[in-house]
């Protein structure tokens, strides 16, 4: 018989269905242990039973011999032993004993000659035998050869008179009759066997499928998720497994649910953000265009509103352009060993001329020279933002304090200002993209709301934290932690 090779196809990808989904399904694991639970002990019990039958059959066996030939050998002793001959009744009872028990009986004497065979094939002879041997010396002694079906018992022949050995007797019993009887008995435990695997396999069918029950209706639910979210969570409580993964899967829900919110916020917000500079710039030139004789001064007023809107406009789509760098892998990051004191210093001197604008004192203090692995451009953004934010939300005549300040493993700047502060209820919400507190206030002072955002990218990509804490009315304090060697 022949395999073509699209059947030998078709084999393959049946043996691989079942490797990958039958083998690896969780149903068919627990139906597999449940049955070999239940298998495994019958398997063990047989074979104990059986065991112990044998072993307790050739006992009896054995002590019912014994007893047969203890009373022979009184017999023969009293008649005179082995020396005076046998009488017709001491035969007729050896060849009852050899009938009754399927075996061989001989009487050996002291010479180690056989006097009496009932199978009448070695009379005269001399044997040459362990157990006779060990007989003479030791007393009575028995022995089961399994492999060739016996029972072989000697016992001596003692005289009264002297209380030494003047002969044996050696009894050889076939054992079929108990060979027969476990046969017979494992034949049995097989079935009974068959019986109990088959109801332990089918109860472990109908436990399997109830316990990976609760599973697929975690799988439907989480299909379901494909499909948009609802405010369906799961809620399995089968097991402890299954709460826990329900757990997990509404926490991951959550997330999933927050992150689809904040995406379709940020494309609003990326619009609307985009789309008001535009319309500024439209209602203004409609303005100029609807007057005919407009005079050169409103002409120049309006092109510097369309200057400042279109600037305003450079500035939204750098800062997106800046957040989309910082959303890439960090192993776009150029690190190099950075004076971090100059860094700092260099981003002050840019940006105390606009702190003089609105009369605000802008402070920096180290307390010791810092070198560390960092990006200099992408943490020059990152302390830009928070000290500009400083200056534009900072009160008439306020400051601006910076400091710098390192231990063996980190170094830290903190961004401290005296500006009007952030209620606490927005804290947790001021790195997320376009928020603003207080809108209006923004837009007033040309804010993007994409500014905390960049510097929290920035220092979460040289493995670094920030935090913020402020109080309404008082100011507002920013800590950068960033390693001082960069770890890839």
């Amino acid at each position: 018989m022949f395999i073509q090779s699209g059947e030998l196809v078709i084999i393959s990808g049946v043996s691989r269905y079942f490797q990958k989904n039958i083998f690896r399904s969780l149903r068919f694991r627990i139906i597999l242990l449940l049955a070999l639970v239940g298998i495994i002990p019958c398997v063990i019990m047989r074979a104990v039973v059986l065991k112990s039958y044998e072993k307790r059959a050739v006992d009896v066996r054995t002590a019912e011999i014994q007893n047969q030939c203890t009373i022979l050998c009184d017999q023969l002793e009293s008649g005179g032993g082995l020396t005076e001959g046998l009488t017709d009744t001491l035969r007729t009872e050896l060849t009852q004993l050899s009938n009754i028990y399927n075996g061989r009986v001989m009487l050996i004497n002291d010479e180690f000659r056989i006097i009496e065979d009932t199978y009448d094939l070695d009379t005269g002879k001399t044997i040459v035998s362990e157990a006779v041997f060990r007989c003479m010396e030791d007393g009575e002694n028995s022995r089961y050869d399994r492999k060739n079906s016996y029972i072989e018992v000697a016992l001596p022949i003692v005289s009264d008179e002297s209380g030494t050995a003047t002969g044996a007797m050696l009894v050889s019993v076939s054992t079929d009759v108990i060979e027969a009887t476990l046969e017979m008995l494992s034949g049995k435990a097989e079935i009974v066997g068959a019986v109990i695997v088959l109801i332990v396999i089918m109860f472990a069918v109908v436990l399997g499928t109830l316990m990976v029950r609760p599973f697929g209706r975690i799988t439907s639910s989480i299909g379901a998720v494909t499909e948009g979210y609802d405010d369906n969570y799961l809620h399995e409580n089968a097991y402890t497994e299954t709460i826990l993964i329900s757990d997990a899967f509404n926490k991951m829900l959550g997330r999933l649910k927050t992150l689809d919110d904040s995406r379709q916020e940020f494309v609003a917000n990326v619009s609307h953000e985009l789309k008001t500079p535009l319309t500024s710039m439209k209602v203004l030139a409609d303005s100029l265009l609807a007057q005919k004789d407009a005079p050169v001064e409103l002409y120049q007023e309006f092109m510097g509103d369309m200057s400042q809107e279109i600037e305003r406009e450079d500035k939204i789509i750098n800062d997106l352009l800046s957040l989309v760098r910082m959303d890439k892998a960090a192993a776009e990051l150029n690190v190099r060993s950075e004076n971090i004191n100059e860094v700092v210093e260099r981003i002050l001197k840019r940006l105390r001329p606009i702190a003089a604008r609105q009369n605000v004192e802008v402070i920096f203090e180290s307390f010791r020279p810092v070198t560390a692995e960092v990006d200099e451009v992408k943490l020059s953004l990152a302390v830009s933002n928070l000290v500009e934010n400083a200056i534009k939300y900072n009160r008439e005549g306020g400051w601006v304090h910076v400091s710098l300040n390192a231990d063996h493993k980190f170094f830290y700047i903190e961004v401290a200002d005296s500006g009007i502060g952030i209620p606490e209820e927005y804290t947790e919400h001021i790195f997320e993209r376009f928020y603003r507190v207080d809108k209006s206030h923004s837009r007033e002072i040309g804010g993007t709301g994409l500014g905390l955002t960049i510097a929290r990218n920035a220092v979460v990509m040289h493995r670094g934290s920030i935090k913020v804490f402020s109080q309404e009315g008082e100011g507002t304090t920013f800590t950068i932690k960033i390693p001082i060697s960069y770890a890839a």
